[in-house]
């Protein structure tokens, strides 16, 4: 019932405040919500001491009217990227479909790793999924030859008792 009082007593100078701002309706209708929304959210925050709650409430109309700008900043900016891009045609769905299908090996592969810590996990798929040898994993990775070796063994011995994963030799035949 308070909720309702508050939203009745200042629904109509928010809406102005807004409408100041866009001229779309819908979305102005939408923004409006917004920040009964996000002054239900930050309520907690409100003083009495520091202003009225309708000073309190344009703080968070144009809080939210500024995400929304950003929002709208970020969404032109997806769109611009695609804009000059083809959309697939079904060859090329079929295509990625099929290569998706051809990965699910490597995909399991890839998730029975996610047990292992950082370091040996990123070893053995550089090795065993992407198939570069140990010194080039080393050097992708920045460590000794002699660490990428003792990694890769530690990864392979963790599969191999790991209970459910597959096997260090499946890994190894990934690809």
């Amino acid at each position: 019932m308070a909720l309702e009082a508050f939203y009745r007593r200042h629904v109509d100078e928010i809406s102005r405040f807004v409408a100041c701002r866009v001229d779309d309706p819908h979305m102005a209708a939408d923004l409006v919500a917004e920040v009964f929304l996000a002054a239900m959210d930050s309520a907690h925050t409100y003083r009495s001491d520091r202003g009225t709650e309708l000073g309190w409430l344009y703080g968070v109309a144009r809080n939210t009217l500024s995400a929304g700008r950003r929002r709208a900043v970020q969404e032109k900016k997806l769109e611009s990227r695609i804009a000059g891009r083809r959309l697939l045609d079904p060859d090329d769905l079929s295509r990625i479909d099929d290569q998706i299908d051809a990965e699910r090996q490597a995909r399991h592969a890839i998730e029975a790793m996610e047990g292992l810590p950082e370091s040996e996990r990123a070893v053995l798929e550089l090795v065993a999924i992407e198939q570069l040898s140990v010194a080039e994993a080393a050097a992708a990775l920045g460590i000794k030859q002699g660490t990428a070796r003792v990694r890769l063994h530690r990864a392979r011995q963790a599969l191999r008792r790991a209970p459910g994963l597959i096997s260090a030799t499946a890994v190894e035949g990934c690809r």
